[in-house]
């Protein structure tokens, strides 16, 4: 909960923000898309130096780092500045994608090798989806309630977001134990030298196995279409609005409900899972996704938008643990992290590329067009959940057999 709190208070702003220091639409797009190239260069490697050093380091230098990049936030007026925290906050990233989930995972597999993990990946997407919720009720009050002494109500949010997220790095290294049981120099070298093992294991996994490939496909235009819900709803709501600072105050609630809602369909999708499956179910909400989002472009009025933002919310609450839980299922333990790092690492440059492309759409024709080419983008994904595990005659004694697709 500690974690996601702090992501909460910033959601609603970290578009608005830089509009409100100066830059324009897609100046606020290319320096959020810094992040994006960033994760890109640095998801593997981190990912195979948790899987090497440990997953509770790694999470600790997360932690640090994400304070420094909050802290460049809180002061950011150019797109220098902008660029520079968006840069740290890729770092941060990469280092914190997965290393929390693999061990959570790792354990509950220790103590129980047919453990339900899907159930309880939903639970942590639920946990996350309420952090993220409070926060966001937390930082559309503070803006409401405007600035405090020299400091902007849009800056208040990032300054207490800073403080959560130094409470949460502490947590980290007080309740996370980890069993590592080599130690020292010796042991640091060696794990070093683990980073290119697990980074090969992950791409040989991609390389024989059409399912991974899918699913690492599907993260890249799921991030591509994530632009439209992250980044240009506040903007649309911006323009059904009096302007950038009622769409700030009033994005602190809708988020809030939003993250709700998300909580809502993290919780229920596991009886649809057990029903029609994980693939069946990963389909029917990539479609689903795209159709909520171009309502979000499509609707009138600042009720139709905020509508299709919660029901977008919804399903993509109910999607993530799917799409985990199916990754999962591929991984081999010892090389968890790698491979989720490198579906998280794809899904940067869609992200990065959805940010540039999506913003200059609309800024030069509509927002709402831009919001629904994110949408059409998103859905065409939905058929890859289905690709089935093929392996080769000649192949079946050297490799074991892929778990199914539909497995829940």
């Amino acid at each position: 909960m500690l974690r996601w709190l702090p992501v909460g208070l910033t959601i609603p702003l970290t578009t608005l923000l830089p509009l409100s220091r100066g830059l324009t639409i897609s100046q606020a797009g290319v320096t959020a898309a810094v992040q994006g190239l960033t994760v890109l260069v640095l998801e593997l490697p981190t990912g195979g130096l948790a899987d090497a050093l440990g997953r509770r380091p790694v999470l600790l230098i997360a932690g640090a780092v994400n304070l420094v990049s909050l802290s460049v936030m809180s002061f950011a007026d150019t797109v220098a500045l902008f660029g520079v925290a968006w840069f740290l906050q890729g770092i941060f990233r990469a280092l914190d994608s997965g290393p929390l989930d693999s061990w959570f995972v790792d354990e509950s597999l220790a103590v129980d090798r047919d453990a339900d993990i899907e159930t309880g990946l939903s639970h942590g997407a639920v946990a996350l989806s309420l952090a993220v919720a409070a926060g966001a009720l937390v930082s559309g009050g503070l803006i409401w309630l405007g600035p405090i002494g020299s400091m902007s109500a849009l800056t208040v949010p990032v300054v207490i977001a800073l403080g959560l997220s130094l409470l949460s790095t502490v947590a980290v290294a007080l309740l996370m134990h980890e069993d590592r049981p080599a130690r020292g120099r010796a042991a640091l070298i060696a794990s070093l030298r683990g980073v290119p093992v697990a980074i090969g294991s992950a791409l040989g996994l991609v390389r024989r196995s059409r399912v991974v490939f899918a699913l690492i496909m599907v993260e890249l235009l799921w991030s591509f279409g994530m632009v439209t819900f992250e980044k240009l709803m506040p903007i649309r709501l911006a323009e059904v609005t009096s302007g950038d600072q009622a769409a700030a105050a009033l994005m602190g609630p809708v988020s809030s409900a939003a993250w709700g809602a998300s909580a809502v369909g993290a919780a229920l999708i596991p009886l649809l899972m057990r029903r029609i499956g994980t693939a069946w179910t990963g389909f029917a909400l990539r479609i689903l996704q795209g159709l909520t989002i171009v309502a979000m472009g499509l609707l009138a009025g600042p009720v139709g938008v905020i509508t299709g933002f919660l029901l977008t919310y919804t399903v993509h609450g109910a999607s993530s643990p799917v799409h985990g839980a199916l990754l999962h299922r591929q991984a081999e333990g010892e090389f968890r992290t790698s491979l989720l790092s490198l579906n998280s690492m794809v899904g940067q440059p869609g992200f990065a590329v959805g940010a540039i492309l999506l913003t200059a759409v609309a800024q030069s024709v509509s927002v709402s067009a831009a919001i629904v080419i994110g949408g059409v983008v998103l859905a065409a994904a939905a058929p890859l959940y289905l690709v089935t595990p093929r392996v080769r005659r000649e192949d079946h004694a050297a490799l074991p057999p892929e778990p199914r697709l539909t497995r829940t």
